[in-house]
């Protein structure tokens, strides 16, 4: 149960495709893959719940409720309450879903249409499963709103129904489950959008599966690994200096934004930045300096103001507390003369959006909002498929995308997409993309690539703000991140 994920996610096409190869060129039986779907349900359900003596299973009429019916059977047969509820009658029901009902029939579980459960410990979600293409409408929303409602615990099969396994948005409603357990391949829509809080802690079961059969399709996307990007920082030689680590320039903190300069600077050298100096206006630097006396702060009243300071750096975050004047354009402009790589965030951003260029040196990290502005659309489209929308900013700007929001992803060059599972509500709050923007400017500036330091920085800075909420996630500052961020860089 504590075994880490695997990294490959997959669309649901894709995993269709990969049940198939089991069953035809594994020869694995449909139905045997419908009972290991199921006990590896059940035996989650007892890690998770042991105290659970009651348990309600709603089934719906396709392969998720086939899976439904079988842990209704097991959890019977271990001598638990068992409330079997469908929402399409068992008749109805064709394959290997049909066997699956008629054999806990047999076995003596009561088979009842849907009704609203009660006096049970935890509701069992096998409603619908990774097929769905249409909001959720009718008796089927009815059902799931009612779900969601009641005070219990609630266990998603496969994945939480009403979510979709490609682009994690609810179609209509879905369930919001405490936790899911997914079979033969990862769906990535489960880690990104309104996916982490309608799955809950997810747990996956590849079901005994021969790993040759599931070799056969390439995932859609991955899920970074933090043990494997960690390596990425090697130890520190004994004979190191600060020139050794490089040195990173922050561009930005706009006449009453000096804070947000402040904390970019900070992060990046809180994960091992040899020296940060800070660009901005003129009246914040002694100010800065005071309060972080490391940070070299320098007041800028004209564009050339930068070229001694450009001259000395290895990497550049453009965007914090930038603004939108022009003394803002005329410093995102200087900038992108630059063949110094980048980081472009917060009114940068707004900035390119009003006149986009394509880049290879630079690393984008907007928001919803601001890849809305990015692409011309709306924040609730960007939502809607973040996958699409984080290769549509790559594609168009060029370089490495962050797309940020719950399931930050990361778009590279290659066209290549990975998703952080890492990262909590505690983090929607002022500050906290300009620690990000500071993070991934340090790691460059150590020397790691472009799509390294975007990924190590995104990992990085979720499990910071991961480690902080062990204090509570209301009420957490950026500013807290950044004593878990050095110690995350040195285990």
């Amino acid at each position: 149960m504590s075994q880490p994920l695997p990294s490959k996610l997959y669309r649901s096409g894709q995993v269709r495709e990969l049940d198939r190869i089991v069953i035809e060129e594994g020869q694995i039986p449909g139905i045997d893959l419908m009972e290991r779907a199921g006990t590896a349900a059940f035996s989650t359900i007892q890690v998770l719940w042991p105290d659970a003596r009651h348990i309600t299973v709603v089934c719906g009429g396709g392969n998720n409720g086939g899976d439904g019916y079988v842990i209704a059977r097991l959890a019977h047969q271990a001598g638990y309450k068992v409330q079997c509820l469908h929402v399409k009658p068992p008749g109805e029901l064709k394959g290997d879903a049909k066997m699956a009902a008629d054999r806990a029939a047999e076995l003596g579980v009561t088979l009842a249409a849907y009704a609203t459960p009660s006096q049970t410990d935890l509701l069992v979600d096998a409603i619908l499963g990774t097929g769905l293409d249409r909001p959720v409408s009718g008796e089927l929303a009815r059902v799931i709103d009612e779900l969601n409602a009641l005070d219990i615990p609630l266990f998603a099969v496969d994945i939480p129904s009403g979510l979709n396994a490609d682009t994690g948005a609810v179609m209509g409603t879905a369930i919001r489950a405490a936790a899911s357990c997914s079979f033969i391949g990862l769906k990535q829509g489960m880690f990104t959008g309104h996916g982490p809080a309608c799955s809950g802690r997810i747990i996956f079961s590849n079901l005994d599966a021969p790993q040759d059969l599931l070799d056969k399709i390439k995932p859609a996307s991955r899920l970074l690994n933090f043990q494997k990007l960690i390596k990425l920082l090697p130890r520190r030689p004994a004979d190191s200096h600060k020139g050794h680590f490089g040195h990173v320039l922050i561009v930005g903190g706009a006449p009453g934004f000096a804070g947000a300069a402040r904390m970019a600077a900070e992060a990046a050298g809180r994960v091992g930045a040899g020296l940060v100096s800070v660009a901005t206006a003129t009246d914040h630097a002694p100010l800065i300096s005071l309060a972080r006396p490391e940070v070299m702060a320098h007041g800028i009243s004209q564009v050339s103001d930068l070229n001694p300071l450009l001259a000395r750096c290895n990497a550049i975050a453009v965007g914090p507390g930038l603004g939108q004047t022009d003394w803002s354009l005329g410093l995102m402009a200087k900038v992108l003369e630059s063949s110094i790589p980048l980081i472009v965030d917060a009114d940068a951003l707004n900035l390119l959006a009003a006149e986009p260029s394509h880049r290879d040196h630079w690393v984008l990290t907007p928001h919803p909002g601001e890849a809305a502005r990015l692409l011309g659309t709306t924040n609730a489209e960007i939502q809607a498929d973040r996958f699409a929308a984080v290769r549509a900013i790559q594609e168009k700007f060029g370089g490495i995308t962050v797309l940020k929001g719950s399931g930050t992803l990361i778009a590279d060059r290659n066209g290549e997409i990975a998703a952080c599972p890492a990262g909590n509500p505690g983090m929607a709050s002022g500050g906290m993309g300009d620690v990000l923007t500071g993070v991934i400017a340090g790691l460059i500036a150590q020397g790691l690539s472009l799509v390294d330091a975007a990924c190590l920085g995104v990992h990085l800075h979720a499990l910071a703000g991961d480690a902080t909420a062990l204090d509570g996630e209301r009420g957490m500052l950026a500013t807290d991140l950044l004593p878990e961020l050095r110690r995350l860089v040195n285990p």
